[in-house]
């Protein structure tokens, strides 16, 4: 696998020649549009096939799978744009394997709202260990607010993907709760009738484990959000099923601040089977433009954790979005706009503009002008992607966990594939 940047003058074909390689399967895997049109510095993950298969009448995706003894989710993850549907057609073309090594095998976990698109999250989840649909929320009495995730488990059963049920503290209105975090774990029978429909919504809907992300919880909580974890996973621990917790991106233990204090490293990793580092959201909606993960914040907080957690049970936070901000920025007036790396991307060829890479954060940006106004944009690409993977295997981690699959991203899938066997249950 390489990662080839955009120069000027180039074309799709023309790259696709240079490397050899067929330019509608670098143009599918990479998410260009039809027209192949590219922006300078956008890049583009290319990959050497190694066994290809020619679809022949009457040939079903299965049969082809058992023709090369391999399985369908691995037929989906070499062939994004299947975009997990099993209906093919005679002549077309199936990759069966691309040439290369990988980096070993990884976990993942990726995020869904119920209103995912259903082609988004079909294409998506044959490269998810897990899928988290987000969230079951704690209404004004301690009880679970329901969540509409019947078409998620549904697809991830078909697909072969492994739910986990997601529990937080946001509340009606969207927002995190942290007197309904205080509630939960003060109240020792609000806390058990919790657990209890937790257990019920588990054993009805098949979730495969729990994850956990109860934000802004009062310093004085520490201690008893363990307590509640480890609770929880006593529970699970007999059923097989495994609990995650999200943990804030802390760089020491005594870090100040309502998001940090109450998460304890070493507490919260004895107490859980896994954890979720969020690193991600140092750029940010209300923030200044800045990338959304930088490389050395990342390195920051996993060098600080793996001296709190063991290493094997860590998911290292990956961000698929990125942010525009009209500049000049002024803080507390400025709002940034959440956008997909795709339309990133989108953007920067609409407007001419040429991507540049910051080495330092190891992130793309660029600027545009609209109707007057300078725009920056930061966002996630192939090389910004590939930097924060290689650290899974670099510290020892667990795998990966996506915020979040709401927006479309063939290369960050593509990437993630030519990197990793991804883990199936």
């Amino acid at each position: 696998m390489e990662i080839h940047v955009v120069r000027p003058g180039e074309t799709l074909y023309g790259i696709a020649g240079a490397y050899g390689v067929d330019p509608e399967l670098l143009r599918l895997a990479n998410g260009v549009p039809a027209g192949g049109a590219l922006a300078v510095g956008q890049t583009l993950v290319v990959q050497q096939v190694q066994t290809f298969h020619i679809v022949q009448p009457g040939q079903t995706l299965s049969a082809v799978a058992r023709l090369y003894g391999t399985g369908l989710r691995a037929l989906y993850r070499n062939n994004y744009w299947l975009l997990g549907n099993p209906a093919i057609q005679p002549g077309q073309k199936l990759v069966i394997a691309y040439q290369g090594e990988r980096l070993g095998g990884a976990f993942t976990n990726g995020y869904a709202y119920p209103f995912i698109s259903r082609t988004d999250l079909s294409a998506t989840l044959p490269y998810m260990t897990y899928m988290t649909p987000f969230t079951y929320g704690i209404d004004s009495q301690g009880g679970l607010l329901p969540l509409n995730d019947g078409q998620l488990l549904a697809e991830a059963e078909r697909l072969g993907t492994a739910p986990l049920m997601h529990l937080s503290t946001l509340t009606e209105d969207d927002t995190f709760s942290s007197q309904r975090a205080v509630e939960v774990l003060t109240d020792a029978g609000r806390q058990q009738a919790l657990m209890e429909q937790i257990l019920a919504v588990i054993r009805e809907k098949g979730y495969r484990g729990l994850d956990v992300d109860f934000e802004y919880i009062p310093a004085a909580q520490r201690e008893a959000y363990a307590a509640f974890i480890r609770s929880l996973r006593e529970r699970l621990a007999p059923m097989g099923l495994p609990v995650l917790v999200a943990l804030a991106p802390k760089t020491r233990a005594d870090q100040p601040g309502l998001l940090y204090e109450a998460h304890d490293y070493a507490l919260l990793g004895a107490a859980a089977d896994y954890v979720l580092l969020m690193t991600y959201e140092w750029g940010y909606t209300y923030g200044p433009p800045m990338a959304v993960a930088p490389l050395p914040n990342v390195r920051q907080v996993l060098d600080y954790a793996v001296t709190e957690i063991p290493r094997e049970k860590i998911y290292l936070g990956i961000p698929n979005y990125g942010y525009d901000w009209p500049l000049p920025f002024r803080q507390g007036e400025t709002k940034a706009r959440s956008i997909s790396n795709q339309e990133a991307v989108a953007i920067a060829v609409a407007q001419g503009a040429e991507i540049q890479f910051d080495e330092t954060d190891q992130s793309p940006w660029f600027q545009y002008t609209r109707q007057g106004t300078v725009h920056v944009v930061w966002f996630e690409d192939a090389r910004s992607m590939s930097a924060k993977l290689r650290l899974i295997p670099e510290y020892g981690l667990h795998g990966a966990g996506y915020w979040n699959l709401m927006r479309p991203y063939p290369q960050g899938w593509t990437l993630l594939n030519a990197l990793f066997n991804v883990a199936d249950l």
